[in-house]
């Protein structure tokens, strides 16, 4: 992989776990100004996930917990009770764009979070549009789009997901529990998928799986999935196999 002078490599050692209060973690970061489509379809094969122009990936000495997992697109088939989350969403429309931030997207994700914080402890603090536009919107390139879920001309939801040839990165999702019986959440998932099977993408990179976790244990629904089973630098091969 080709690091230009204006990219920097770091490892954060003994960090707070975000996931598991009694555990802390190390996570290597790259800050990458340019990152091309080939560099960036080698970093999620080996793992990586990104915020903006930061990418990273987790390093913990004595912790495997976080696995990387991807979904297997052709082999997938939507279940009934996933059509009916279609057919629920037949008036909400989505729109998919380069990503942008409007007091929309503010509120929203500010709801979002106030209530993952009393749902599920989630720490939380009212984000700045400065802090939006740098894990959201900057590092966006030609591949790099937002999902914006409208519902009588209200915005619901928001994805932001990176279409590369080979693979979707799905990076992060926020909605509104006001319209919990949409499940905005799921269809957000499914609709990717969809999308991923009309454009031939053989898989969805949903980031870091951990089983039976109140956070990210929901993942293991979609199935069928490959989990990666090593810890390759960028330069090694990976392994990935079928989660049975």
């Amino acid at each position: 992989m080709h690091i230009l002078e204006r990219d920097i490599e770091f490892l954060e050692e003994n960090r707070e776990c975000s996931y598991f209060k009694e555990e802390t973690s190390d996570m290597r970061y790259r800050y990458i100004h340019d990152c091309t489509k080939e560099d960036y379809q080698n970093m999620l094969e080996h793992g990586w996930r990104r915020f903006g122009k930061m990418h990273f990936v987790p390093e913990c000495k004595d912790c495997m917990k976080c696995v990387s997992m991807r979904i297997d697109v052709k082999n997938y088939k939507f279940s009934r009770s996933e059509k009916r989350v279609f057919r629920k969403n037949l008036d909400t429309k989505l729109y998919i764009q380069e990503p942008s931030i409007t007091l929309d997207h503010l509120n929203l994700y500010d709801k979002y979070h106030s209530f993952m914080n009393k749902k599920k402890n989630w720490s939380y603090t009212s984000i700045e549009p400065a802090e939006y536009e740098r894990s959201y919107v900057q590092g966006k390139d030609e591949f790099t789009k937002e999902f914006l879920y409208v519902r009588d001309d209200k915005l619901i939801g928001v994805a932001l997901v990176d279409i590369l040839s080979k693979s979707l990165s799905s990076i992060y999702c926020f909605y509104d529990h006001d319209f919990e019986n949409l499940s905005i959440g799921k269809f957000s998932i499914l609709a990717q998928i969809k999308i991923a099977k009309e454009l031939n993408i053989p898989y969805i990179y949903l980031g870091y799986w951990i089983k039976d976790h109140y956070s990210m244990g929901y993942k293991e629904y979609y199935k069928p999935f490959e989990v990666l089973k090593n810890r390759a630098s960028l330069e090694e091969e990976t392994i990935w196999e079928p989660y049975t």
